[in-house]
């Protein structure tokens, strides 16, 4: 769970570029091994919308000779009509499920295809530990992937179909009103007046108006619904933080803290929500006149020619029908500004991920450029070449040290406290660029790296044990002696038992558990980074002692350490605080036996 420190603030206004950069990934689904499915879903979900808006012109023409009918008494034809209309209601039934099942299927592939590219873009080359390391990361990056992708992709969806609708809808009806509306002649003093199209030009005018209005009553919605989403997002991580630390919170009697800044987060949060509240006030004041006046409206503009008797009831009845079809086009972003405003608050915490993702890329790339470089080391040894590293600053911790680990060689690394050990490590495994000189590791070697906090994924002990290869096949038996050797040989029935690992085992246990993961996978590097920490300083000794005898061929480093575990080592490379950085010294230990 990342922290939601870093976030970038909403703006009011709706910014072009999020547009540009979302859709700019987002169309990749159309694109490549995905474009067959997509365009097959896009082509079948158009042609439903078509020849739904043909159902719909054919009940506005029925509307005309039914109501035309009863108007003149024509029992036959409205008999005829009704028989019709049932067509009607079967055929609209029948488009209405294509239209459900290529919309929400479009809606699931779209999004699974997005989470996906995301997910490769996030845990690729490291980026989800790289943007926390450089303080670069979006706030809350699980939740932007989780629910923004879906809160973003499903209203485009919709917003596509109603615009679609609306294009053929406006095209269609359009023609109704100007071929059947004819024109208004108004007589003022002696002069007639003659409006061509009259219908057509008072729908557009007022659509038009209607959407200009909207757009500038509802101008600071989108910054709202984006603050509100920030908010929603933030007490959701404080919730799983106090759940995830509930132990340690219970244990210091820490309740009234965490319960007044949780009382806080949400205050915030009320506080956007109702800033929120206020704006769709604002429209609603816009929506609920427009819906309860736009009904009435072709009705007073048919009127004087009803009343003159140039249209009859049906005319009027089918006018009314195309005014509001084009109407609803043209109005079209009045019924959606709100889930716009969604959309676009959403479309925006994805593509500050994304930005954030290529940023990170070009700043490592840029500091990798003359800076701490990893290469492969032909010979199987682990060297530093004039190896310079440095904080995010430029601060020199480590200055232009060099060192040599033979294979099969086991040296610890010590230090005072703030020296650079961690970050050695972190740069050995190709996470800290800040820096200058060469880190080669083993060719074509395994090379392990466990830390003090054990990670273990969700699920069977024994895929615990194999991760990351969880899918290898290994004997029951040899997990069995991994996890008796590593001391946890109680635990050896429950191999196939599915829990959370992690919270399940206490520190030391999983710092056990890793330890017997090494027994198992014998990586040819093993790097440990306050790996026994967590164990009293007889259970390290045990435990630090098995592994180097499991492990006699392979090269292990190993970083905070107790000084009493000198002994299990060949060599010690101590860390010395200077003016300038850091220093490295070899300390011999014990005389390795010489192999033939």
């Amino acid at each position: 769970m990342s922290s939601p420190a870093a976030s970038v603030p909403a703006s009011d206004g709706l910014d072009r570029k999020v547009f540009r950069d979302f859709f700019a990934l987002a169309i990749g689904w159309w694109r490549g091994a995905s474009a067959r499915r997509a365009w097959f879903l896009t082509l079948a979900l158009g042609a439903c919308l078509v020849v739904n808006v043909g159902i719909n012109f054919a009940v506005n023409t029925w509307n005309r000779r039914f109501f035309d009918a009863l108007e003149n008494s024509d029992s036959h034809t409205v008999f005829w009509a009704v028989i019709a209309f049932l067509g009607l209601v079967f055929c609209a039934a029948a488009i209405g499920v294509g239209i459900v099942l290529s919309r929400e299927t479009l809606q699931v592939r779209w999004r699974e295809w997005l989470i996906g590219s995301l997910l490769d873009r996030w845990i690729g080359g490291q980026r989800y530990y790289r943007m926390g390391l450089a303080r670069t990361e979006p706030a809350n990056p699980e939740y932007r992937i989780a629910d923004d992708t879906r809160m973003a992709t499903e209203p485009i969806v919709d917003f596509a179909i109603g615009l679609v609708t609306s294009v053929v809808s406006a095209l269609t009806f359009v023609g109704v009103l100007w071929m059947v509306g004819g024109s208004l002649t108004l007589h003022i003093g002696s002069t007639d007046l003659v409006i061509p199209g009259y219908m057509v030009l008072a729908a557009i005018v007022y659509g038009v108006c209607v959407s200009g209005l909207m757009l500038w009553i509802g101008r600071k919605l989108p910054g709202a619904v984006a603050r509100r989403n920030e908010g929603e997002a933030k007490l959701r991580f404080e919730l799983t933080r106090l759940r995830e630390n509930a132990e340690s919170v219970a244990l210091i009697r820490g309740e009234a803290d965490e319960r007044r800044a949780l009382g806080a987060t949400y205050a915030d949060l009320v506080t956007r929500w109702l800033g929120v509240v206020r704006r769709h006030g604002h429209i609603t004041w816009l929506t609920n006149s427009n819906g309860v006046f736009i009904p009435v409206l072709p009705l007073l503009l048919a009127a004087p020619k009803y009343l003159s008797g140039e249209f009859t009831l049906g005319q009027v009845t089918q006018l009314a029908g195309a005014f509001m079809q084009v109407q609803v086009a043209i109005a079209w972003l009045v019924d959606n500004f709100r889930a716009l405003a969604q959309c676009y608050a959403s479309m925006q915490r994805v593509t500050e991920l994304t930005n954030a993702i290529d940023d990170i890329d070009g700043d490592f790339d840029r500091l990798h450029t003359g800076g701490v470089v990893l290469a492969p080391s032909g010979s199987g040894t682990l060297r530093l070449d004039e190896l310079t590293i440095a904080d995010r600053t430029g601060r020199v911790l480590i200055a232009g040290i060099n060192a040599r680990v033979e294979p099969g060689e086991k040296v610890v690394v010590a230090g005072e406290s703030g020296t650079g050990k961690s970050t050695l490590v972190r740069a050995m495994a190709g996470l800290w660029p800040w820096g200058t000189g060469v880190i080669a590791l083993p060719a074509g070697g395994t090379v392990a790296f466990v830390p003090e906090r054990a990670y273990l994924p969700a699920g069977t002990l024994r895929g615990a044990l194999l991760y990351p290869a969880q899918s290898a096949a290994v004997d029951d038996a040899v997990l069995s002696e991994a996890l008796t050797e590593a001391g946890l040989g109680y635990l050896a029935g429950r191999l196939d038992e599915i829990d959370r690992w992690d919270q399940t085992l206490s520190n030391g246990e999983r710092q056990r558990l890793a330890v017997a993961r090494l027994i198992v996978q014998k990586p040819d590097l093993v790097i440990l980074d306050g790996a026994t920490s967590a164990l009293d300083e007889a259970g390290e000794a045990r435990l630090m002692a098995t592994l180097a005898a499991v492990l006699d061929g392979s090269t292990l480093v190993s970083v905070g350490l107790r000084p009493g575990l000198d002994a299990l080592h060949d060599r010690k490379l101590v860390l010395t605080r200077g003016p300038r950085g850091a220093r490295l010294e070899s300390v011999p230990l014990r005389t390795r036996p010489v192999t033939h």
